[in-house]
């Protein structure tokens, strides 16, 4: 399948931004990145109190697939992580390296 990359800019409820961006670095990404995902970088938008990130899957399944996997995984449903709690909305761009 040829590379897919997506950026995601989530914006945070009131306050809780650096918490969201804490259990993301400590949660989400350690198995993203077990999962054969690749991170672009991750930035805070104080301003607008948004979390943004680059996600790639390059791989034999497809992004959608692979991400099935990352939701159906017991690791991810063990976790007591519920993206609602935090976030009052998402955007995910499916972009293409421009060179």
């Amino acid at each position: 399948m040829a590379k897919t990359t997506q950026l995601r800019t989530y914006t945070v409820r009131d306050g809780l931004l650096d918490e969201w961006a804490q259990r993301w670095k400590a949660e989400i990404l350690p198995l993203r990145l077990e999962l054969g995902f690749a991170i672009g970088g991750a930035w805070v938008d104080r301003e607008h109190n948004q979390f943004i990130w680059l996600i790639s899957y390059d791989g034999p399944e497809t992004f959608a697939e692979r991400n099935a996997m990352y939701w159906d995984s017991s690791a991810r449903r063990s976790m007591d992580l519920d993206p609602d709690d935090y976030l009052v909305g998402t955007e995910e761009r499916t972009v293409e390296d421009w060179n």
